[in-house]
């Protein structure tokens, strides 16, 4: 398949679905069952911070049931960015072709994954967008609306990314993608991890595409979200926007 601009894409390979958990007790079964049951061929990695509410043993049970869950037993909390990044290389490792990322909460609904699926095909990397035409949330605050819409469009506009949801967390990745994406010096957590690797995406080339995706809040459990996530995210991407541009500037002067 192409892009539309007459580059072509190979096949996919095997998909794995990365979902970070801690605390996700109520929802980890549920969430799992979902997925398997819209893209029956698709391996699951649970990703697990040590939950003291014992995600991890729920997790180990599922593995027994089904040979397509696997987990992956972290130390202790380490931060969102920091579980995907051992979930992308536990993936890399072992052979998968597609690699998506995927909240415990149910707020990314597993039964739209075949749609980012359909568009990979064409795409090096497809992000599920709210804030598409065709996206949308349900169940946000409009003070949660706001922020996460004005997070998208500073860094849309301060990086120069042409993306409308930079900060989302539904996405699907080819394993050539983040092969390419220098994953070894990403420190960045939260809403920030999502932001740098968009813009890592698009600085280096990458076929990215935006699909709508309906976002649900979480009904059971927690919410990670937290001011200090809000404030990375605002100190680092103003770093890089400030950054780049300097470069630019000093570039053109040499």
């Amino acid at each position: 398949m192409n892009d539309g601009g007459g580059r072509r894409f190979g096949p996919l390979g095997t998909t794995l679905v990365i979902i970070p958990t801690f605390n996700e007790a109520e929802n980890i079964k549920a969430i799992v069952g979902r997925v398997r049951a819209a893209v029956p061929a698709a391996h699951v990695l649970i990703a697990d911070d040590n939950s003291p509410d014992g995600t991890g043993k729920l997790a180990d049970e599922l593995t027994i049931e089904d040979d397509h869950i696997h987990v992956l037993h972290r130390k202790g909390k380490e931060g969102l960015g920091a579980a995907y990044l051992a979930g992308f290389r536990w993936g890399l490792e072992h052979g998968y072709g597609v690699l998506v990322e995927m909240d415990a909460d149910g707020s990314h609904q597993p039964e739209e994954l075949p749609r980012l699926l359909t568009a990979l095909k064409g795409a090096d990397l497809v992000l599920g967008s709210r804030w598409v035409p065709g996206g949308r949330v349900v169940n946000w605050p409009k003070s949660r609306e706001f922020i996460s819409r004005g997070g998208s469009l500073y860094s849309r506009v301060l990086l120069d990314v042409p993306l409308r949801d930079v900060t989302g967390g539904y996405r699907a990745f080819r394993r050539e993608t983040l092969e390419g994406l220098g994953l070894g010096d990403v420190s960045s957590q939260g809403y920030c991890f999502q932001v740098d690797l968009a813009r890592r995406a698009v600085k280096a080339g990458f076929h990215v595409v935006e699909v709508p995706i309906t976002f649900v809040e979480r009904e059971l459990g927690d919410s990670k979200m937290s001011r200090d996530i809000l404030v990375e995210a605002l100190w680092r991407v103003t770093t890089w926007g400030v950054g780049e541009r300097a470069g630019r500037i000093l570039g053109r002067k040499k």
